[in-house]
């Protein structure tokens, strides 16, 4: 169920498999943002341009710490500044089912970016400055189930990554967590998700809970209905638990829609 929850398909996914078979997983998708274009990588089993001569170990450094094989540090544009919160059974699980999936052929070009980004020793110092690993909010006495909707949307759904503000070094603004505000990649806005009347206040969580049905009347982004397709193979509960989740944060109103 983790590639399910983290949407591994929406981004990773080759272009003409997007609405067919979506395991795939050649990438080439092109991340156009304020700091240059990102293109997600083949992560599919091929051993020429995928993932396939990595170890289980370069796998759970990359998604635990954001190292590459090489030792060189990963853009932030990867979420592995959400996938940190993962236990270790699911970053496992989660290898042994990529390993399941056909090898696909597909070399993705370099990233486009400022020649000033591609110093991989910035990043680094990126990191210490706002790579977090532990929970994003401290929620008191959390139920079970609303314990179990903050593993998934902090870590593997990775929601703050689109639904969160950033300051203009790209870092996440925990002061606003999941209060929505510009796209990273441009021309538009990422709706707040908090309990806060500007976001989710006056719905309820079956009412959530049904918005992450592909079968759902409410208009959004083709990413989040890439998204949609995804969450709906979750079980219920943990689609409840979601909700859940997204109803205990912080109440916030929505974020400037503008990088700070």
């Amino acid at each position: 169920m983790t590639f399910w929850a983290g949407g591994c398909a929406s981004c990773h996914a080759t272009a003409d498999n997007k609405q067919g078979n979506e395991i795939s997983l050649g990438g080439g998708l092109a991340l156009k943002t304020a700091f240059g274009t990102f293109r997600v990588p083949n992560i599919s089993p091929d051993t020429s341009t995928g993932i396939g001569n990595w170890s289980q170990k370069d796998f759970s450094n990359a998604m635990l710490k954001g190292i590459a094989p090489d030792g060189r540090h990963y853009f932030p544009a990867f979420p592995y500044t959400s996938y940190a919160r993962m236990n270790k059974a699911d970053i496992t699980n989660l290898w042994a089912y990529l390993q399941t999936l056909p090898p696909v052929a597909n070399r993705v070009n370099a990233h486009s970016i400022s020649p000033l980004l591609k110093n991989r020793m910035a990043i680094s110092l990126w990191k210490n400055l706002y790579f977090k690993k532990g929970p994003a909010v401290r929620l008191v006495n959390p139920t079970p189930q609303v314990a179990r909707g903050q593993y998934l949307v902090e870590g593997p759904g990775h929601c703050a990554e689109c639904h969160t503000p950033r300051n203009r070094f790209g870092g996440f603004d925990y002061t606003r967590w999941l209060a929505g505000g510009a796209a990273m990649e441009g021309g538009g806005y990422v709706p707040n998700i908090t309990p806060h009347e500007d976001g989710l206040a006056g719905r309820s969580i079956d009412e959530i809970t049904q918005s992450f049905s592909p079968n759902s009347n409410e208009i959004t982004s083709s990413r989040m209905d890439d998204v949609r397709r995804s969450l709906a193979k979750l079980p219920i509960n943990d689609r409840r638990a979601i909700a859940a989740y997204l109803k205990a944060v912080p109440a916030l109103p929505t974020a400037s829609p503008a990088l700070d």
